[in-house]
């Protein structure tokens, strides 16, 4: 796994090996980014269930102003903050270190904002539905943000959640990318 393009093209990420982190394949990371591309210059960036942070460091390597990582397994968060060390972006990152629910909650409580937020909890994990809501029922997401939900794509999510609206589905192989805008 690398970096696919930006200031940081080429470096080489770790990953916990296992089922339990499964990170987001280049293809679809890439896919991501081009649709993305006009949103990311200057933005702050959140990356939920970041496992290796790969796509909030590909967020960085493009241009974003700060990625703020949400992450609490263990084994995965030695190999983000090893990834963030060697792409050598401390100052502009930060690790959460919790579940994703009471993170995105601590975040709320602090008046933060993010311009994109990207959510990749584990596929059989029942998160999706409350993390949608969380982040529908407040002002984490910027007016003008827009939320990307990478999820199986067998499976299905609301078309609204609060204040966001599905608008956009990219399909790659088992993987689907949900996107959200705020109405």
């Amino acid at each position: 796994m690398r970096i696919i393009s930006g200031q940081l093209r080429g470096r080489r990420l770790r990953a916990p090996e296992g089922r339990a982190t499964r990170p987001t394949s280049d293809r679809v990371r890439e896919a991501l980014f081009n649709i993305l591309s006009s949103r990311i210059g200057g933005a702050a960036f959140l990356d939920v269930c970041a496992g290796s942070g790969a796509v909030g460091l590909e967020a960085l390597s493009r241009g974003a102003e700060k990625a703020v990582f949400v992450e609490h397994s263990r084994r995965a968060l030695e190999h983000l903050e090893a990834n963030i060390e060697h792409c050598g972006v401390a100052s502009q990152s930060r690790i959460i270190p919790k579940e994703a629910v009471a993170a995105l909650k601590a975040l709320i409580g602090r008046g933060e904002q993010f311009d994109v937020v990207y959510v990749d909890p584990p596929y059989d994990a029942d998160l999706y539905p409350t993390i949608l809501q969380l982040l529908g029922l407040s002002e984490l997401v910027a007016a003008d943000g827009v939320v990307i939900v990478e999820r199986w794509t067998r499976d299905r999510l609301p078309a609204e959640a609060g204040s966001l609206r599905h608008y956009r589905d990219v399909r790659h192989g088992n993987s689907t990318l949900a996107f959200y805008e705020r109405i």
